[in-house]
């Protein structure tokens, strides 16, 4: 069945989203056509309202409004570390736990030649220049856990270890409530790595 050249077009659009198929598509589309338009006003100004003011800070790369985020401008924020994520929703992710509190640098994304992403696709370079003009005494390697992330937690420790700054990375190993016999191998290999006393 062919839809309305408008409605056909606002499926296309949504189909072009990360994580939208087209059934999700339809859903969304159709739910927008049922609401009230005030609703709908309301979402696309917002969409438009965040591409016209958000960008990256200057400093970290994280999401801001301003020059600096609001992490970067924060007195209570402690300077002296800084935790290396692969992309700014990883911050949102670690900010959620409460447990951090200091700062972050934002790579942009992982090492991965097979996609022809090198050191000079990602913020290393900056991060460099952070810790040469910043006291920092740490950073905390973030980046995923896969080929990709250990590539470039393994690059930036080499790149940082001779500068005088302890270089960590995230433990990984068994979720909590997870149970042994539904744990894959690498995952529970890194948990016996990881293990602490008690």
């Amino acid at each position: 069945m062919q839809s309305a050249p408008a409605l056909q077009k606002l499926l296309d659009e949504l189909e072009r989203l990360p994580g939208i198929g087209a059934k999700s598509a339809q859903r969304i589309a159709y739910w927008m056509m049922n609401t009230d338009s005030a609703t709908v006003l309301r979402l696309a100004d917002a969409i438009t309202e965040v591409k016209r003011t958000v960008h990256f800070c200057s400093r970290c790369f994280n999401y801001a409004e301003d020059d600096l985020c609001e992490i970067c401008q924060s007195a209570d924020r402690d300077g002296g570390i800084i935790c290396v994520v692969s992309e700014p929703r990883d911050i949102a992710a670690i900010e959620r736990t409460g447990a951090f509190g200091g700062t972050y640098h934002v790579l942009g994304g992982e090492l991965s030649p097979m996609e022809g992403v090198g050191p000079d696709d990602l913020h290393i370079a900056e991060l460099l220049r952070r810790l040469a003009s910043e006291d920092v005494r740490e950073i905390i390697v973030a980046t995923n856990p896969n080929v990709e992330g250990e590539t470039t937690a393994a690059y930036v420790a080499r790149l940082v270890k001779p500068l005088d700054v302890t270089v960590s990375r995230l433990a990984s190993g068994m979720p909590v409530g997870g149970e042994l016999d539904f744990v894959d191998e690498v995952t529970l290999s890194r948990a016996i790595e990881a293990r602490r006393p008690l």
